[in-house]
C-alpha cells in the first residue's frame, strides 16, 4: 500500500509560495513621527502651552483685583474726606477776614524837578484800616504786614505794621503814617501823576498789604498761609501849597478783596 502524507493545517510561521506564483513583497513598515524637541525649539509642547496660560490668567487676575482695591480705597479716602469737611464747615462754618478802608489823609504831597532833569516824590500819607473776624470759633493770627500805597502802579508809600492776633467776632484796627522822601520817578510816572492830579475826584489810589496768616481753633492750630490784601476804589486830593491842611481821600467807595499768596519754591501764586 502506499502511503499518503497529508499536510498539516496548523501553520509553522514560513509560507512557501506555490509553484509558478509570483513572489508577494512584503508591506513598508510604518514610520513612526516622535517629536524631537531639539529640531523644534520654537514649538511648545502642550504641557508648557498650559503652564503659560495658566500663569498669564494669574497675573492678569492680581492686576485686576489690585485695580480694584485701589479704586475702592480711594474712593473711601475721598468720601471720608468729603464728611470731614462737611462735619469741619457746619461746626466751625469759617469765614475769610473782612478788611475795610477808614480813612486816608496825604499830608505831604510834592513832585520836585531838579537842575539834572530828574523828578522826586516827597509823601506822607496817614491810613486807617479795620479788620474784622466774623468767625465765632475761629482766631486769626497775623504776622507783620506791609503796606503799600500805590496810583496807577506808582509807589506813592510804604510801610510796616506790627503783629496782632484778631479774636472771634472782634474788630482790630491797623493805624499807620508812613511815606517817602524824594523819591526819583521815571518819564512814565511823572506823567501819569500829573495827568490824575488834573482830575476833580483827585488820584486814584490802591493800597496793598502782604502778610502771612495763621488760624488758630481751640487746640488746633495750622500752619500760616501767606494773603494779599487789595483795597481799590479810593480817590485822594493832595494838599495845595508846602504848609497846606491835610487832604482826605475819599473812601465811600473803597472795596478791599483777600487773596491767598501760594508759594511753590521760588514763585509765589
Amino acid at each position: 500500500m502506499t502511503d499518503r502524507v497529508y499536510p498539516s493545517t496548523k501553520p509553522n510561521g514560513t509560507t512557501t509560495a506555490a509553484a509558478g506564483a509570483p513572489p508577494i513583497a512584503n508591506p513598508p513598515a510604518t514610520k513612526t513621527h516622535l517629536y524631537n524637541p531639539a529640531r523644534h525649539p520654537y514649538r511648545s509642547t502642550p504641557t508648557s502651552r498650559h503652564r503659560h496660560n495658566h500663569r498669564s490668567f494669574s497675573c492678569r487676575r492680581c492686576f485686576c483685583l489690585t485695580c480694584f482695591w485701589s479704586i475702592l480705597i480711594l474712593i473711601a479716602i475721598l468720601l471720608l474726606a468729603a464728611i470731614a469737611a462737611a462735619a469741619f464747615y457746619s461746626l466751625y462754618q469759617p469765614h475769610r477776614p473782612a478788611f475795610s478802608v477808614t480813612s486816608l489823609k496825604i499830608s505831604t504831597f510834592n513832585l520836585t524837578t531838579t537842575s539834572d532833569d530828574s523828578t522826586h516824590l516827597t509823601t506822607k500819607i496817614n491810613i486807617t484800616l479795620s479788620t474784622k473776624n466774623n468767625n465765632k470759633r475761629i482766631i486769626f493770627i497775623y504776622d507783620p504786614m506791609s503796606i503799600s500805597v500805590l496810583s496807577n502802579s506808582v509807589n506813592l508809600s510804604t510801610g510796616f505794621f506790627t503783629n496782632f492776633t484778631n479774636s472771634p467776632s472782634n474788630v482790630s484796627i491797623i493805624h499807620i503814617t508812613m511815606g517817602m522822601n524824594s523819591q526819583v520817578l521815571d518819564a512814565d510816572s511823572v506823567n501819569s501823576l500829573k495827568s490824575d492830579l488834573k482830575r476833580k475826584n483827585g488820584l486814584p489810589m490802591e493800597i496793598v498789604m502782604d502778610t502771612m496768616v495763621g488760624v488758630k481753633m481751640e487746640k488746633l492750630k495750622m500752619k500760616k498761609i501767606g494773603i494779599r490784601i487789595k483795597c481799590d476804589g479810593i480817590h485822594g486830593l493832595v494838599p495845595k501849597g508846602k504848609n497846606g491842611s491835610p487832604a482826605v481821600a475819599n473812601t465811600s467807595k473803597s472795596k478791599c478783596k483777600v487773596d491767598l499768596r501760594i508759594k511753590i519754591l521760588k514763585w509765589t501764586f
